[in-house]
């Protein structure tokens, strides 16, 4: 099975006719407009296949109406469940861009290949993201810049460092 990607979560139905308000959890929220087939992923687990109907925006949010779901109750049944779409399905980045998810699981290890962790998380501040780098009961927090994540390579998970002195030390 294809792993997937949110770009939703429902909240709570709209309406009378089966309407649901969804927070967005995507960079690309224009991709609803075209957006017509979806997976569905139930708070268990539980995946099911979704049409969408009608999508437009409203307060930083999406009102989504999916195929056969026509009343109150039946959106209901959407409550809390994560909208997504297949990881082959995601709008490419530019070079040097990465989703979130991708950098997460990375191992992270000095140029010299001294290992460091595990990205946990991309933490966003308001100025540079920090990756949080799990190693045995410490979390680092690295800034992820250019000058200081020199080599990100998706593919193999690894990220090198050039931390500036004092970065890795408590």
């Amino acid at each position: 099975m294809e792993d997937l990607v949110a770009i939703a979560k429902v909240v709570r139905p709209r309406g009378l006719k089966g309407e649901v308000v969804a927070e967005i959890r995507t960079d690309f929220p224009e991709r609803f407009e075209s957006l017509k087939d979806v997976t569905a992923v139930r708070p268990g687990g539980e995946r099911f296949e979704l049409k969408i109907e009608k999508a437009w925006f409203q307060n930083g949010r999406v009102i989504l109406k999916f195929d056969g779901h026509d009343t109150v109750e039946a959106a209901e049944t959407l409550r809390d469940n994560e909208i997504c779409v297949a990881e082959s399905e995601v709008v490419e980045l530019d070079d040097g861009e990465f989703y979130d998810w991708e950098l997460e699981g990375c191992k992270v290890e000095t140029l010299d290949g001294t290992p460091i962790g595990s990205v946990s998380e991309l933490m966003r501040t308001g100025g540079t993201e920090l990756l949080v780098v799990k190693s045995g009961g410490r979390d680092y927090l690295i800034p992820f810049a250019e000058a200081i994540c020199v080599e990100i390579d998706i593919e193999n998970k690894l990220i090198r460092i050039d931390p500036p002195e004092g970065l890795l030390e408590f």
